[in-house]
């Protein structure tokens, strides 16, 4: 397959918990360590990059020996509040071992359903970028609760990373998960599920057959990921879905290389591709 004209300038990368936790509950290091590395040397070549992180409740889950996810909310939220400070501490040294400057902002839904906080948070990540610091952005899990009346909750960070890229004008979403991409059948369930290579248009039928999180780790699902491809998609945005087994797949998907699920408009893609023949 030919590579994918990549026309790009302002990156949102996701990577969900399964990425980052091991199956045996512990932090996945070299994972951390890959992801810092590409978006530092992204950022050293002048691209602009935003981190959605997921990982608080599993990494609190790793630093207290815990197995099972706690069904009280307000442990959840203990967990959160114990992991998201050890999770930035990781990130913190694995940047810093790249030279690379990051920063923390914490979101709940009504940060954005408000229009004077929604334009501090967007200033903010502004500012960030223009200091050529890396965004790291997670939801406030000892905040967020599905129980408090008013929307507080994106419920998961696939949502949470769309929502970002297109408030900050992103061009490219990058959603890095436990699975290579999307595939015709649940590749869990058929063994020649096929990868479907690009989505131009997301029919009823492909999100009626998308199915729910496949580790007690995350909350997300491939429904998640659809939704948010359709926001980028919506907003003449392209999305790619690939795997984050190796998150160097990052420098790989912005060279053009056909990995993952490319989601996004043709007419986008053919435009992006004649303004750069008649550059």
């Amino acid at each position: 397959m030919a590579k994918r004209a990549m026309h790009c300038k302002r990156i949102v990368v996701k990577i969900g918990t399964s990425s980052l936790i091991h199956q045996n509950g512990k932090v996945n290091l070299q994972t951390i360590d890959r992801l810092a590395y590409a978006l530092t040397a992204l950022n050293n070549q002048g691209y602009e990059l935003v981190l959605v992180t997921s990982g608080a409740i599993g990494v609190g889950m790793a630093k207290l020996g815990v197995s099972t996810r706690p069904a009280a909310i307000a442990h959840q939220q203990a967990l959160a509040a114990i992991g998201q400070s050890e999770l930035m501490t990781l990130y913190t040294q694995r940047f810093s071992d790249y030279g690379a400057k990051i920063g923390q902002l914490l979101l709940t839904h009504d940060v954005f359903d408000y229009p004077q906080t929604r334009q501090h948070v967007l200033d903010t990540i502004d500012a960030l970028l223009a200091q050529q610091v890396i965004p790291i952005i997670n939801e406030n899990d000892s905040v967020a609760v599905d129980e408090l009346d008013h929307r507080t909750t994106f419920g998961d960070n696939d949502q949470l990373s769309a929502l970002v890229a297109k408030q900050i004008d992103a061009d490219l979403l990058m959603v890095l998960s436990d699975i290579d991409g999307l595939y015709d059948r649940d590749p869990n369930q058929h063994p020649g599920a096929a990868l479907i290579p690009e989505i131009t248009h997301l029919s009823a039928k492909i999100l009626a057959g998308a199915g729910g999180s496949s580790t007690r780790f995350g909350t997300g699902g491939m429904v998640t990921k659809l939704k948010a491809a359709q926001t980028m998609m919506r907003a003449g945005k392209q999305m790619v879905l690939a795997s984050g087994r190796d998150p160097r797949i990052i420098l790989r998907i912005v060279a053009g290389e056909p990995v993952g699920t490319w989601f996004g408009n043709v007419l986008e893609q053919v435009s992006s591709d004649n303004q750069a023949s008649n550059s």
